[in-house]
């Protein structure tokens, strides 16, 4: 089988390496139009209706239409579509620029933010992973909410607590399958402070999260379900984003693709065919079971100088050849030039995969030692609790 991945990332350098093992991954200069299979690995082109001009021509295609992308491209609208199946979300609110230009919008704002013990206003648009704003402050909240309203409207949602989980369905429109569970670490700094990033690390598997699991399962059928009801056939992961609260598991949101950094952590798991599962799901053929290693996989984000706010590029990268010297170490690029150079916030995704988490996180943190470019900075607790 020919597979085309559409991207340029850590997640489609993961995607690549992986759907290696089974088929034949044409290169980025590679058409499309030549592969059997295409699967789209960043949101934007997702949005934007790529897997729709792509199956009008006749092609398969993993990956939702633009229909389904609205899951994404629209904070709003999935959780309007979250309440309309009846899955557990926090209680939220959409505001538009025309309602906070006026005196009641503002208000409605104001008055909506000062009900809850603490907010996440969401752009209702896409913002790469980082268009969150969390506080316990009800003027922070308000001055952010007003900023991004310039931009298209914002979601403002009830500051749920607990740790998080990231739960992906591939879906062949009519069913799903899940793929191993991840955690990812979004602030830029140690100890969960900063801003948000698109993600400075992930490890997988998960302990402790059986039961979410089973719940993520429940509401990823209710969604399917909504979908289906709506017209919509969804063919291409469902990333489901959980909180687990003490009052049990709420859907936080989901993404339409694989998530970037998980998919460096999860698709390395993997010991079925992740081609034929993609194929399958594509086509609206039968889900193949997928089957994971048992071994434990960790990945580091090494971003650039200035990530995630004012990121500088063009920086030489040395020592990725030793890193992946490193037994069980596979150096994922990202934000990287041909030459070698700092092209992106995230710039490399240091995978390391073991027998067990506290290993993987070794050998992890052994490579990057030997990776070096001006301004290289990564968290130091990945996966440390």
């Amino acid at each position: 089988m020919r597979v085309a991945v559409v991207g340029r990332g850590g997640r489609e350098h993961a995607l690549r390496t992986v759907l290696s093992r089974t088929a034949r991954v044409l290169s980025d200069d590679d058409d499309v139009a030549g592969a059997d299979l295409v699967i789209i690995g960043p949101e934007a082109p997702l949005v934007e209706g790529l897997a729709d001009r792509l199956r009008a021509d006749g092609q398969a295609v993993f990956g939702p239409g633009a229909d389904g992308a609205m899951l994404e491209g629209s904070k709003g609208w999935m959780k309007d579509v979250l309440v309309a199946a009846g899955v557990p979300t926090a209680r939220h609110r959409t505001f538009t620029k025309a309602e906070a230009g006026a005196a009641a919008g503002a208000g409605g704002m104001a008055e909506f933010i000062a009900e809850l013990p603490g907010a996440a206003v969401k752009t209702d648009y896409l913002a790469a992973g980082k268009g969150v704003f969390v506080s316990a402050d009800p003027e922070a909240l308000l001055a952010d909410a007003q900023a991004k309203v310039e931009h298209g409207a914002v979601v403002i949602e009830e500051l749920l607590t607990g740790p998080e989980l990231s739960v992906l369905a591939v879906c062949n429109g009519k069913e799903f399958v899940l793929l191993p569970e991840a955690r990812d670490h979004k602030r830029v700094g140690d100890g969960d402070m900063g801003p948000n990033t698109g993600g400075m690390g992930a490890f997988s598997p998960v302990p402790g999260t059986a039961p979410a699991i089973d719940a993520a399962a429940l509401m990823v059928d209710a969604t399917l379900a909504e979908l289906q009801r709506r017209g919509i056939d969804y063919r291409g992961v469902l990333y489901a984003g959980l909180i687990l609260t003490p009052d049990g598991p709420r859907m936080l949101e989901y993404n339409v693709r694989f998530g970037d950094p998980e998919a460096q952590v999860v698709l390395p798991r993997l010991t079925s065919d992740l081609a034929e599962l993609l194929w399958a799901a594509a086509v609206g053929d039968p889900l193949p079971t997928p089957t994971a290693t048992a071994d434990a996989c960790i990945t580091v984000v090494l971003a650039a100088e200035g990530y995630p706010t004012s990121t500088r590029t063009g920086d030489p990268v040395a020592g990725i050849d030793q890193a992946e010297a490193v037994e069980g170490v596979t150096v994922f690029r990202a934000g990287i030039d041909a030459e070698d150079r700092t092209s992106g916030g995230r710039v490399l995704n240091v995978t390391a995969v073991a027998p067990s988490l506290t290993e993987a996180r070794a050998r992890a943190y052994e490579a990057i030692t030997h990776i070096t470019f001006p301004g290289m900075h990564y968290r130091k607790d990945i996966a440390a609790s």
